[in-house]
Parts: structure tokens; C-alpha cells; sequence
């Protein structure tokens, strides 16, 4: 099963993609696209835009699993409206199942784990990464 764990960080989608086995094996996809960003939110034909390149990246790396780090809404490290767009869009993606896992699962599965991040994994996408592991590995 493919699973894409995300990051939204301002303007900017991090994808980081693994296949996972049912002898619980997680396997790291090193992809060309890694980031996927939504220059101007305000303008119509650039969220058309990152909404066909999102959907294009899930279609053609067969997703079917969606696990986005999910930000506070309120409070000093509250997401971005940006950000909430972004996830709204994602929501929407009919062929995959879409969760949002929350930071507080990921930080503690990562202070109670020692994590073992793939070589070819980015440092900006470590986050993402922990989305999936920590999901997955509960």
C-alpha cells in the first residue's frame, strides 16, 4: 500500500511517499517531487493549478493512504490560512483515504522511539516522514 505523509508549512505541500507491506515493512520511495507549492492563494487559476498538481502527484504515484500532520488552529504555533486551504483541497482527493494525524501523537512516538530515517530522506521532510511512521508503527 502506498501511503504519502504530508507537511504543510506555509505556502508549500511536503510529500514524503513509502510503500507499505503487510509484513508491517516500511519501505522509503525516493521521488523527484517532494514539495508541491501553492504560489498565490488568492489567485483562482493558482489553486486550480496546485489542486491538478497535488491530484497528479496521487494519481501517478497510485496513493492510497493520505496522512497530513495536523497544525493547531489557535494559539502562538497556530497554522496559516494558507495552510488550511491546502488541506481543504487534499480533503478532497475522492481515491484515497485522507487523515490528519495529530502533532502531539507524532511527538511522543518520536521521544519514545529511536527513528531511523531513510539516506535519501530530505531533513524538511522528516516531519512528514514521522507522520507516517508514527501512524503506521501504533
Amino acid at each position: 500500500m502506498k501511503v504519502c505523509g504530508i507537511e504543510l508549512k506555509s505556502n508549500y505541500t511536503v510529500l514524503t511517499l513509502v510503500d507499505y507491506s503487510s509484513d508491517d515493512i516500511i519501505d522509503y520511495i525516493d521521488l523527484k517531487i517532494k514539495k508541491i507549492t501553492l504560489e498565490d492563494d488568492e489567485d483562482k487559476n493558482s489553486v486550480l493549478k496546485y489542486l491538478e498538481e497535488i491530484n497528479t502527484f496521487f494519481n501517478n504515484n497510485k496513493v492510497e493512504k493520505i496522512l497530513i500532520k495536523k497544525r493547531s488552529k489557535k494559539g502562538a504555533f497556530s497554522g496559516g490560512a494558507v495552510s488550511f486551504k491546502m488541506e481543504g483541497l487534499i480533503q478532497l482527493y475522492s481515491n484515497a483515504e485522507v487523515k490528519l494525524i495529530p502533532s502531539q501523537s507524532i511527538s511522543s512516538y518520536e521521544k519514545k522511539n529511536t527513528i531511523l530515517f531513510p539516506f535519501e530522506l530530505k531533513k524538511y521532510q522528516e516531519q512528514a516522514y514521522l507522520t507516517i511512521v508514527s501512524y503506521l508503527t501504533r
